[in-house]
């Protein structure tokens, strides 16, 4: 089996397998989803930090070499700010739609004062679908380029060996499951269906495979830039981590839960820890 296909493979399972997975909660009864979600966030959050610091920085300062070593961490501090920037400019999509979509249903509410309350009332319904549709569209469009990233840093872990590719797509997996969850509630409330909701965020997941083979192509011409991908990559999975699936694990703070969090990232941190040492002998 070539090397491409094998990233296509994993791509594939990083952007496609794990929306099928996370699919199924759709069909769990919520209180159980409620109660399985938060571990798997703490076991991907415990997963991204390990793959980040075990193995694909340690990968990077390798292949970049001693001389190399301060690029390496001038590219990580840039990844974390390309990384926030990129969460800035989503989250302002986001509030520009909405605030798009509420202009829009004000300026018809005020034009149409004199009208009865019932069809007050279903100026505010109008307003709240135009949320609901502006919210479903913006999360196809964040998962598309989002998955496209992953393809790509996936790519750029099977260039530098298997054994880091592997553990970067199961990285990429492990985040990608909740993530994904909360995508389909989102697209559940814009008034898809479940099964074309899953099937949209099924199509989403291609994106990984066109972005893992831009990168693939593209890294492998210029062979020295890879210790600085890898190091990009880290990044991106060290602001997933503490940025985005830190501040949620807070959200309950009780003694039993969090012992449980801490328990499952320091189960993930070790399944990668493991994985690398296994490989690496």
């Amino acid at each position: 089996m070539t090397l491409l296909l094998i990233v296509m493979l994993a791509a594939a399972l990083g952007g496609i397998a794990s929306a099928a997975f996370a699919g199924v909660f759709l069909w769990v009864r919520e209180e159980h989803s409620v109660r399985i979600l938060p571990h798997f966030i703490s076991f991907a959050t415990g997963a991204l930090i390990g793959a980040a610091l075990l193995a694909l920085l340690p990968e990077a300062l390798a292949g970049a070499g001693v001389a190399g070593a301060h690029r390496i961490g001038l590219t990580l501090v840039a990844g974390l700010g390309v990384f926030f920037v990129i969460e800035k400019l989503v989250l302002w999509w986001h509030a520009h739609a909405h605030s798009d979509a509420s202009g829009a249903a004000a300026c018809a509410q005020h034009a149409d004062e004199p009208r009865a309350a019932g069809d007050a009332h279903r100026h505010h319904h109008g307003e709240g679908h135009a949320r609901d549709h502006a919210s479903g569209v913006l999360v196809l469009v964040g998962d598309s380029l989002h998955n496209a990233l992953d393809g790509a840093l996936i790519a750029a872990a099977f260039l530098g060996s298997l054994q880091l590719g592997a553990l970067t797509t199961l990285a990429v997996a492990a985040h990608e499951i909740p993530h994904r969850v909360g995508d389909f509630a989102i697209l559940v409330q814009a008034g898809l269906s479940r099964p074309r909701a899953l099937l949209l965020n099924l199509a989403t997941g291609l994106a990984s495979v066109l972005g893992a083979v831009v990168a693939y192509f593209g890294l492998r011409e210029t062979q020295r830039a890879l210790p600085y991908a890898l190091a990009f990559a880290a990044a991106g999975f060290l602001y997933i981590a503490v940025a985005g699936l830190i501040p949620g694990l807070h959200r309950r703070a009780d003694p039993r839960t969090s012992a449980m969090q801490v328990a499952l990232i320091a189960a993930g941190i070790a399944v990668i820890a493991t994985v690398e040492r296994l490989e690496a002998h």
